[in-house]
């Protein structure tokens, strides 16, 4: 596939990941998803950056943008859906992991914080996805999401929506 054509592919793939990912930094806030409990090793499950809110608002929208998908490419009607859920706990296991680690909430794990959400987008996918989802689609949505991921980051962090430009 031409490398063009295979980057466009890709992104139409996982922009609803991405959405889902992305809009908890606008929306986040409230009651933390793991609601202040701690794990048997005395560490929070999640840290208080794993909101309640966000996990709802970016299932919602990134479900929203997978529906506009569908309708316009033909995706699954589910995919948005699918993708979205695999994203958010893919971010969730990450901030596990993180916190495992003794890494507070915002502090930099490099390359599960950039690609947590997409390696959980893309195993909640392949129900429906399977017999369409090719490896090079897949190293390529890998490829292109670390740049980014960091590049919006950075840009939610100039717009004072994050505390880290990671």
């Amino acid at each position: 596939m031409e490398i063009t054509l295979l980057i466009i592919e890709a992104l139409k793939f996982i922009f609803p990941a991405y959405c889902a990912n992305a809009i908890p930094v606008i929306t986040g806030g409230g009651c933390p998803m793991d609601c202040g409990k701690k794990f048997f090793d005395g560490k929070s499950i999640f840290g208080k950056n794993k909101t309640f809110r966000g996990f709802f608002s970016g299932l919602v929208v990134g479900t929203a943008v997978g529906f506009v998908e569908s309708v316009f490419f033909g995706y699954p009607i589910f995919f948005g859906l699918l993708l979205s859920l695999g994203a958010l706990f893919g971010d969730l296991t990450g901030a596990f992991v993180k916190r495992r680690l003794g890494l507070a909430p915002g502090d930099l794990l490099p390359v599960i914080d950039q690609v947590d959400f997409i390696v959980g987008a893309i195993l909640f996918s392949l129900p429906i996805s399977l017999q369409t989802l090719s490896w090079e689609l897949i190293i390529a949505v890998l490829i292109i999401t670390i740049p980014m991921h960091l590049l919006t980051n950075f840009a939610a962090y100039k717009l004072g929506l994050k505390n880290n430009p990671w």
